[in-house]
């Protein structure tokens, strides 16, 4: 017989609707949840099969930031970003910053501890020098909270495409009986409203303000708001709901500790 799961999330049923579960799934099954894996979108190629961003990349050279916001993208950066030693790196999430930084092998400089567009951007901006040229290679429907920040900021910035989405349409019986979903991003939110409408499981947890506004638009009941606005956040705000004798356990702070750089291992 195998080991009993221990843990605060011991015996939950947790939907996770990222394209890949990476360090969200990591942070629930060590505190014992049992995740269910419910990818919303599919990443697919651009629609001009990666044209514009190839021609952006042979010129890396010329650009002083390289900025990605996605495993997706970094995965598609990746051999110019090795390439281009002199070009720093910027990421918007710690699961970002590790595919890039394994598959460029070198180590991705701003990783904020706040996985959000905004705070990427303001990082940059706290440490990017006057006038420099930003490379932007994002998904097609990112919003243009990064790109447009930094133009207001007088840097001269190319954003460009580096893979597209499309919606996938989960079974209901895989979701049915779960106890709790968690949403990492607007886009999160809507995606799930896009692919089964407004029915959520009984605990709603996003991971901060701009999220749950996009959540309530949609009609989505949300729960609670994660105080620290990360993954580790997301997780601890759960682990508060469902076992409140030991919110304090410590993911957040945990989570944070591992955030700022991501060196090649």
């Amino acid at each position: 017989m195998g080991e009993a799961v221990t843990g605060p999330l011991a015996g939950w049923r947790v939907l996770v609707t990222r394209e890949r579960p990476g360090d969200l799934a990591d942070l629930l099954e060590a505190r014992g949840a049992t995740v269910v894996h419910v990818p919303l979108i599919q990443v697919l190629e651009p629609a001009d099969d990666g044209v514009a961003l190839g021609r952006e990349l042979e010129r890396l050279a010329e650009f002083d930031w390289l900025v990605v916001t996605s495993p997706a993208g970094a995965e598609r950066v990746a051999d110019a970003a090795a390439d281009a030693s002199l070009v720093r790196l910027a990421v918007v999430g710690t699961s970002t910053a590790r595919v890039l930084a394994d598959a460029a092998g070198r180590a991705v400089e701003v990783v904020p501890a706040v996985q959000r567009s905004q705070t990427l951007l303001d990082e940059l901006c706290a440490v990017a020098e006057p006038g420099q040229r930003f490379l932007v290679a994002q998904g097609d429907r990112a919003d243009d909270t990064l790109v447009a920040g930094l133009r207001r900021a007088g840097y001269r910035v190319t954003s460009v495409v580096a893979y597209r989405t499309v919606l996938c349409v989960p079974d209901r019986s895989v979701i049915d009986g779960a106890d709790a979903v968690l949403f990492a991003s607007g886009s999160a939110a809507t995606a799930w409203f896009d692919a089964l409408g407004a029915v959520v499981p009984p605990i709603v947890v996003s991971i901060g303000p701009t999220t749950t506004a996009v959540a309530h638009r949609l009609g989505l009941k949300v729960t609670a708001t994660a105080t620290d606005h990360s993954l580790g956040g997301l997780v601890a705000e759960l682990v508060g709901i469902l076992a409140p004798d030991v919110r304090g356990d410590g993911p957040s702070n945990m989570t944070q500790s591992a955030l700022r750089t991501y060196p090649v291992k």
